[in-house]
């Protein structure tokens, strides 16, 4: 079976008259800020190809941040819930919220670590250009050392500036 789309508004319907099962694909570190009450949680990176257990002939919506792991993972998804209808939700939480979907929010939870990333990566590029250009040429440095940094996480699939900040002491509550 293959996966279809779905905008959030019959997502909705399917979920609020209990005819589908909500499951949400995002990582622990995205579910804790915020996430639909009694969705299942079945995070991408852990997947692969085992199955959820859902039940044959069970109707099976799939949800991440804004669709867009849904759909790159649409194959990986099906076979998770083997004969199983399985749908991708369009637009991810937020259209699901826009929706009347309701979310349990957790604003204190840390923000998920990859936008931590975003964050400390360009707040540490910003900075090296600012002080290269008004203090000293040799703070380009800095913003050359960031940017090779991020061009070996993505070769090499994992990220040492994302496991330094999963130590910090913000982040250790969520674990």
């Amino acid at each position: 079976m293959t996966a279809q789309s779905i905008s959030a508004r019959e997502a909705a319907g399917l979920i609020a008259s209990g005819q589908a099962v909500l499951v949400d694909i995002r990582e622990a570190d995205e579910r804790a800020r915020s996430h639909v009450p009694g969705s299942a949680h079945a995070p991408v990176s852990r997947l692969g190809a085992a199955a959820l257990g859902i039940a044959p002939g069970s109707t099976v919506i799939f949800h991440c941040q804004s669709g867009s792991r849904t759909a790159q993972n649409a194959g990986a998804l099906a076979a998770a819930a083997p004969g199983c209808r399985v749908l991708l939700v369009e637009g991810g939480i937020g259209a699901l919220s826009a929706a009347g979907v309701k979310l349990a929010e957790d604003k204190r939870a840390p923000l998920p670590i990859m936008r931590q990333v975003q964050i400390t990566a360009g707040s540490l590029v910003l900075l090296g250009a600012v002080l290269g250009a008004l203090v000293d040429p040799r703070f380009y440095a800095l913003s050359a050392f960031v940017g090779a940094g991020l061009v070996f996480a993505g070769i090499m699939g994992l990220c040492p500036m994302a496991n330094l900040l999963a130590l910090m002491p913000w982040n250790r509550r969520a674990a």
